[in-house]
This record gives C-alpha cells, structure tokens and sequence, in this order.
C-alpha cells in the first residue's frame, strides 16, 4: 500500500469544501491515515516547496513554455521563473488555514491525482475535485501575479509523498486501522 498527501488549500477550507474533498478520496475506496487542520508557517512550506535546483527549474520550463504558447515571451531564466512560482506558492499556503491528510491505499498518489484533476482548474476534467469546484486559470493566475487556485495539492507520486508526508506529520499522528471493506477491495 502507497500512501499520498494530500492539502486542501486556502481556497478550498475558505469555501467550505473540505468534506467534499475527503469524501471523493474515501469513495474511491483510499483510506484516511492522518488529518488536521493548521496555520501553516513559511518554515513548514518552505520545507514542503524546497529550493531544490531541479524542481525549480522544471517548474520554470513548464511556465516558460506555457507562456510561449500563448505567445509571450518571458526575459526571465527558468531559476527566476522558479523562485518567483515558489515564492508565490509559499504565499498562498500560509495565507490561511490548510486541511493536511495522509491517504493510504493502492497506488494511492496516482489514485489521488486522478480524482484532484489536472492542476489548471479550467482545463482540468469536469468530474475532478479541481474540475468540480474550481474555473481558475493559469492566465488568470498570472494576471492577478498568484498561483493558480485550485483547491487541493496531491503528492505527485509515493516517494515524493514520502518526503512531504514527513514535512506535515509525525509517525504518530498517522494511524493504522481497516475500512470495513477493505477485504472487498483488496482481499
């Protein structure tokens, strides 16, 4: 068994969706480990966002080459592209209040990354969590200089899950238990 970790954002505790949210994840059959609700401080997402060199610029190239497409250029390297997506995602996470859980199950982060939708809320697939409740856009996002507002952030797979499991929780706030129909769905 994988395990995820998954935040509702700001705007998904600011619009009441946390209960939405945890039951499309319990639904599909992936089981709750952790919860809490938290202030979150720059340290914590500093920690979760890290000044990694690859991953900031990968998240550059990405930006630099959706710009691209939709016809802008950007003076701007990849790294500053990077730092600067940081530094705004840093931002939105501690402007207000998150919803942390650990899901566990069965190629979990996958699983929950399927069931969030695409990270562009406007292009992302209408039965998503991220389709369902959110129209934002990146241009939108650039326009007003924040991140794109998208309700939840999912580890992008198990190992990454791992690290940024360790960023919001202890070993014992996570817990072990079974769903009463785990043996329908796994036995």
């Amino acid at each position: 068994m994988e395990r995820a970790l998954v935040l509702v954002k700001p705007d998904g505790v600011e619009r009441a969706l946390i209960g939405a949210v945890i039951k499309r994840f319990e639904d599909s059959g992936l089981k709750v480990v952790g919860l809490k609700m938290v202030k979150p401080t720059e340290t914590v997402v500093g920690k979760h966002y890290t000044d990694d060199k690859e991953w900031l610029l990968s998240v550059g190239a990405k930006a630099k080459q959706s710009a691209k497409e939709k016809g802008s250029e950007s003076k701007e390297t990849e790294m500053e592209i990077g730092r600067r997506i940081r530094s705004l995602l840093i931002s939105e996470l501690t402007k207000g209040v998150v919803v942390a859980f650990v899901l566990e199950g069965n190629s979990a982060a996958e699983a929950a990354r399927k069931i969030a939708g695409g990270t562009e809320p406007r292009r992302a697939d209408p039965s998503s969590i991220r389709g369902t409740y959110s129209t934002d856009s990146y241009s939108m996002a650039d326009q007003k200089k924040r991140p794109v507002r998208n309700i939840v952030h999912v580890s992008e797979n198990g190992e990454i899950a791992e690290k940024e499991i360790k960023v919001w929780f202890s070993e014992s706030e996570l817990f072990k238990y079974e769903r009463a129909d785990e043996e329908a769905m796994y036995g």
